[in-house]
């Protein structure tokens, strides 16, 4: 299920919870962040590649791709037995920007976006067919938890991909990580 909740920044303990789509939309447009529910156009197999998985939604890349100048779609795939899901884990997790948008579409499995806006703390637990444009020069982390699940499509402007730019904030730690904000909801 797909969870917004706001929290004020100051006090993590105090927020505001959604599960409605229509009121996630609604509240994530406000700031800004385009937040989309996406269907293939086909089947796709457990162990489909890169490019069964960006023809399975070709419209709707091709959509973003004319609306935004992307130049580049990727798919990321983390699974828990990833020697490396450790060291992207930690990547993810500190709050930074990108100077160009962070696009994700889940094609499978889940994860917790967490965007800081002026006072206030949006997380957002994306799951399958949740598509979240965060606009650039937003501030944000993403954790994919201890035991990452996850087949994401990815959209860039540049050739460069994803790169971000440290605030040096330890906000994020003063948040749920994927598995408490999972157990809370639990």
């Amino acid at each position: 299920m797909t969870v917004l909740t706001v929290y004020s920044d100051q006090q993590p303990q105090q927020s505001e919870r959604y599960t409605d789509f229509a009121a996630i939309h609604q509240q994530l447009g406000n700031i800004g962040v385009q937040f989309e529910r996406w269907t293939a156009n086909c089947e796709l197999a457990a162990d489909a590649d890169q490019t069964s998985v960006i023809a399975a939604y070709a419209d709707s890349v091709e959509r973003l791709k004319q609306q935004y100048g992307f130049q580049s779609v990727d798919v990321v795939n983390l699974k828990p037995d990833h020697p490396d899901k450790a060291v992207f884990r930690q990547k993810f997790l500190a709050e930074h920007i990108h100077g160009d948008f962070e696009v994700r579409f889940f094609v499978e499995g889940r994860g917790l976006f967490y965007l800081h806006v002026g006072e206030q703390v949006f997380a957002v637990l994306c799951e399958q067919g949740d598509l979240i444009s965060v606009p650039a020069n937003t501030t944000h982390w993403f954790d994919m938890g201890e035991n990452p699940h996850f087949t994401c499509i990815r959209l860039f402007t540049t050739a460069d991909g994803w790169v971000a730019d440290f605030t040096g904030s330890d906000i994020a730690t003063k948040f749920p990580t994927l598995d408490q904000y999972l157990a809370e909801l639990a």
